[in-house]
């Protein structure tokens, strides 16, 4: 009996994957090999303002200039080395490229790493669509393997990346938390970091909360696509004729028209899964841990990752299509 009720229940219908093609192909190529040109990491003006020069003040003079902290820890983000290899690695370039420069030690590193002022390169628009997300950078990773063999250790934690991305590929801000603090709670901050016009902003559910409208509307938002939750309720109703129509409300209402599915297939709310691309590029990239130990430096760690990879997204993004 179980297996005649079996033969006669319908297959579930398997949607396959889209296929997709590049068509700036060979842009798309010559933009990877650029990516591994050392010759863009150490442009010859910059190694004119290695040395810091005297200021007159009391104390030990500086060395190095803060631009020489950052092509530095640059070097070791790319080539994945921790402080005392990125040491080596410097010096062993300096040395093939006859370049008669000192290079940091990885003490110096350290203690100057934390304190560097780091803005991310971004290109100039009068107009952004944010998408808002986060993921988790293990910090003092444990292998995987001995997790499942002894379990977590009490040294074991995780930070979270929050990130404020465009369509595009682009980061346009982003805050470093601790794994305890929610999505909502950093996504003001995020908002406040870009200094264009925001048109529109997506997150997922995790960002409906009143404090995140509030945040996008003292903002003047053109467009708040985040999808409400199962059992939303609506926030402002109709009697409430001397305010303006809250837009979860609005939200609410068209997808209890009609459905959910096609509500996000309406107002695009499948372009937020763009931010999914950009933090897969990143862990393939720099990979999922911070080397850092502390949160000062864990922040230049992401700072300087991140402008590396909107430094790589600059020189070409593939331009694909379905097939």
């Amino acid at each position: 009996m179980p297996n005649s009720i079996k033969k006669d229940q319908p297959k579930k219908k398997t949607t396959s994957k889209k296929k997709y093609k590049v068509r700036n192909w060979s842009e798309y190529n010559d933009s990877l090999v650029e990516r591994g040109n050392i010759e863009f990491w150490m442009d010859p003006k910059t190694l004119k303002k290695w040395k810091a020069k005297l200021q007159g003040k009391k104390g030990r003079a500086q060395l190095y200039t803060d631009l020489a902290i950052k092509i530095t820890l640059q070097f070791g983000k790319v080539f994945h080395q921790k402080l005392r290899q990125t040491e080596g690695l410097l010096k062993s370039i300096f040395k093939t490229a006859n370049i008669e420069l000192p290079v940091p030690d990885y003490s110096t590193l350290s203690k100057r790493g934390g304190d560097l002022q780091i803005a991310l390169p971004k290109s100039k628009k009068d107009k952004v669509i944010l998408i808002l997300d986060s993921t988790g950078l293990k910090v003092y990773g444990e292998g995987e393997w001995k997790v499942r063999q002894h379990g977590v250790s009490k040294r074991r934690t995780w930070r979270k990346m929050h990130l404020a991305v465009t369509p595009e590929g682009e980061v346009r801000a982003v805050e470093l938390t601790g794994n305890g603090i929610a999505d909502c709670d950093v996504a003001a901050r995020l908002l406040n970091q870009e200094q264009a016009e925001i048109e529109k902003v997506l997150g997922d559910g995790g960002y409906d909360r009143r404090k995140v409208y509030r945040a996008c509307q003292k903002r003047q938002v053109g467009e708040i696509v985040i999808p409400p939750q199962k059992n939303a309720k609506i926030f402002q109703h109709g009697n409430s004729k001397s305010l303006p129509s809250h837009p979860r409300d609005e939200n609410l209402r068209a997808i209890r028209k009609s459905t959910r599915k096609k509500w996000k297939i309406a107002i695009g709310y499948h372009v937020r899964s763009l931010v999914e691309n950009t933090m897969f590029r990143f862990k393939t990239i720099f990979g999922d841990k911070l080397n850092a130990r502390n949160v000062k430096n864990q922040m230049t760690e992401c700072l300087l990752a991140l402008s590396i990879l909107n430094r790589m997204t600059a020189l070409g993004m593939p331009d694909s299509y379905v097939v």
